[in-house]
């Protein structure tokens, strides 16, 4: 199969490009590597260096190369700067899915595969949360990638195109960009690992779903196959602090560091936890890597890449 990847050199992106070409998929990738890296690129796969905002750039892309599925990961998920910028969050994750979606339909795609939020999607309710609550985000992020979802629905209705959105928990793994506000693990990790102090934001009583990176990207493989159509939620039931995560990592590095606290950020949920109930009975996926596992691997990589 012809699969596109958006945001394929990404962190996400760039392991499920790694699974597609291993399965023999015929991968092109399209990213602008604002924050993802060219070395990341699977050496199979075929790297195209452009934007998704650029509506000529990426329709002649998507013209040209005719995929039988596109899996789109590039997007603006820093939840902060969404709230300072809500065009720049939208530009990139609403006007930039359609410039993919007017040409899909041209072409022939056979299904969509979107990454979307499952933390930023329900708004502060009961945790877990599942597919059947309603859509409440608190952040323009939220708001933005909830269009995205109602856009693919529009296009399936419209035009017969089949989708299957997948909303993440909070992913962490290898190669995940540090250099953002997003990715806490990855942010403590590459700080200990330079012998900087972390810096927790708000009081760290806050809680998150994290889900690991391997386990996400076999829920991208799993998508491939599957008739469903519709939103599924990609996370591990379990809820976990900022603070614990702080203490997990200083304890895989080994490290006696003391916490210390900065400024909560604003569009910050209390908490948040995803049911994964409705991915098992549709893909037969569930989380399988634990979280102090999970949290091992990253500082191993961490510790053999002082410069990531």
């Amino acid at each position: 199969m012809k699969i596109l990847v958006t945001g394929g050199a990404g962190f996400i992106g760039s392991h499920v490009v790694d699974a597609y070409c291993a399965a023999h998929h015929e991968v092109v990738v399209v990213d602008n590597l604002s924050t993802g890296k060219q070395e990341f690129v699977n050496e199979q796969a075929q790297f195209i260096k452009a934007d998704i905002t650029d509506q000529e750039q990426i329709q002649q892309i998507v013209r040209e190369e005719r995929p039988q599925l596109i899996n789109h990961h590039a997007a603006h998920i820093q939840v902060g700067n969404s709230v300072k910028d809500p065009q720049y969050d939208a530009t990139n994750n609403i006007l930039g899915l359609l410039h993919i979606m007017e040409t899909a339909k041209e072409v022939g795609v056979e299904k969509i595969i979107m990454a979307s939020t499952g933390g930023a999607m329900y708004g502060n309710k009961q945790t877990p949360f599942t597919e059947e609550m309603k859509e409440e985000p608190l952040s323009p992020y939220g708001v933005s990638k909830r269009a995205g979802e109602l856009y693919l629905n529009y296009y399936h209705e419209q035009y017969d195109l089949p989708y299957i959105v997948l909303r993440y928990a909070n992913v962490y793994g290898p190669r995940q960009n540090p250099h953002g506000e997003s990715g806490v693990i990855a942010i403590f990790s590459e700080m200990i690992a330079a012998n900087k102090q972390p810096i927790i934001n708000g009081d760290g009583t806050h809680t998150r779903d994290y889900v690991y990176i391997d386990d996400v990207v076999k829920a991208n493989v799993s998508a491939l196959d599957s008739n469903f159509v519709g939103a599924l939620n990609i996370g591990t039931g379990n809820e976990i602090s900022t603070n614990d995560v702080f203490h997990k990592v200083v304890a895989q590095f080994e490290k006696n560091i003391p916490e210390q606290h900065g400024p909560e950020r604003p569009g910050e949920q209390v908490t948040s936890s995803l049911s994964y109930d409705k991915a098992q009975q549709v893909l037969g996926w569930k989380p399988t890597v634990q979280f102090d596992e999970g949290v091992r691997r990253v500082v191993e990589w961490y510790q053999s890449n002082q410069n990531p």
